[in-house]
């Protein structure tokens, strides 16, 4: 409760700052508007439905990219985990990956997929993955050796093993990857957005800050947040459950 309560005060205090400084002028509207007053942008943009098919668009897009790289990321870093030798090859590579620059594929991506949603989809994929990949392969180092030998005396096959033993003692790592990935994905489909698309919500952001429409921007990279720190929370809650029941258990 008191965790809760500290957290809610580190975004209320800035936020409160932050109204008085643009309602007192120091932040200019063409800056940036009040905190208010972009909450109430954000009302009026979900109450006239101007940006449905942008959000749904948007959001598609980065479900499809999160679960992608979910999927492939555990069974990748499962076969990797397998493979030690692959893995002392590949594991450099993992930590330098995110200097990669993703953005600079996405006009070969064009050229190869088309102008739909592919290449947004494979972007946010790409940022997602490698992070999906880490965090099983630091699960599973996680899970003690004594535990493979208890599901070989209890006879439990590969897949009952998997399910009873392995999963559940690094689920808390692969909770991380999970949370991670949804940061990436959206970052990855919003970004692809912003510098190529024709629709979404990426490109609408952009749109209204080539046109000086703060009353349009602003409002949607807040639902952008909103929508992300929801993910976010409920993997949490989720992840809070999974635990205590492991731990009754």
């Amino acid at each position: 409760m008191r965790i809760a309560l500290y957290r809610l005060l580190a975004v209320l205090l800035p936020l409160a700052l932050l109204e008085i400084l643009c309602r007192d002028r120091f932040i200019t509207p063409l800056t940036l508007p009040a905190p208010s007053q972009i909450l109430l942008g954000l009302w009026a943009v979900i109450e006239k439905g101007t940006f449905n098919a942008a959000i749904l668009k948007t959001l598609t897009n980065v479900g499809l990219a999160f679960v992608l790289s979910v999927v492939v990321g555990i069974t990748t870093g499962a076969a990797i985990h397998r493979a030690r030798l692959l893995r002392a090859l590949l594991e450099p590579l993992f930590s330098t990956y995110y200097a990669i620059p993703i953005y600079a594929f996405y006009p070969l991506f064009i050229v190869v997929f088309g102008l739909g949603d592919a290449p947004q989809v494979l972007i946010g994929f790409m940022l997602a993955v490698v992070s999906m990949i880490v965090s099983t392969l630091a699960g599973l180092d996680s899970v003690p050796p004594v535990l493979g030998k208890t599901a070989l005396v209890l006879q439990l096959g590969p897949v009952e093993t998997v399910r009873s033993v392995t999963l559940p003692y690094a689920a808390p790592y692969l909770f991380t990857g999970v949370k991670l990935a949804v940061a990436y994905a959206f970052i990855g489909v919003i970004g692809a957005e912003f510098i190529m698309s024709g629709t979404g919500l990426g490109y609408e952001i952009r749109f209204a800050y080539d046109n000086l429409d703060n009353n349009v921007m602003y409002p949607l990279i807040l639902l952008i947040l909103l929508i992300a720190i929801t993910v976010n929370m409920s993997l949490d809650r989720w992840e809070w459950r999974l635990r205590a029941r492991r731990g009754h258990g």
